[in-house]
């Protein structure tokens, strides 16, 4: 009996891990956070070839910055993306969670040495069908 129980302990447990590694974060997402005293907004695009994701990040400036070393590991998606702003080029590094169609995090910057975060929220935009 304590061998069933001890077995269903383990598969129950590998079956949570298994389902952390599900968090899909393929599609379309709506980004809105605050720098500042400025609110501002990104689009998001994730697609998935094969095993790997590949994506984009949009800004009303700047169109399809294609994302850096993008993981999905644990429910949380990491990646950077180069934002230019007039001439200068700064990454962005994104640390999100992934629940269902929310995603939920930090973004930060290295300015001049001086790391600055700022907490960033989006949306998976619906599909029409």
């Amino acid at each position: 009996m304590k061998t069933i129980l001890s077995a269903a302990l383990v598969l129950g447990v590998c079956g949570l891990a298994i389902a952390a590694d599900k968090a899909d974060p393929v599609g379309t997402w709506k980004c809105e956070y605050t720098i500042g005293d400025m609110k501002r907004e990104s689009t998001l695009t994730i697609k998935k070839d094969g095993d790997k994701f590949d994506g984009t990040m949009s800004w009303a400036d700047q169109k399809d910055a294609k994302l850096k070393d993008l993981k999905v590991k644990d429910g949380e998606l990491t990646f950077s993306a180069v934002r230019k702003i007039m001439d200068n080029e700064i990454t962005v590094e994104y640390k999100l969670k992934v629940d269902g169609d929310k995603l939920k995090g930090k973004g930060a910057v290295d300015a001049g040495g001086q790391k600055t975060e700022f907490d960033i929220e989006a949306k998976r935009e619906k599909k029409d069908k």
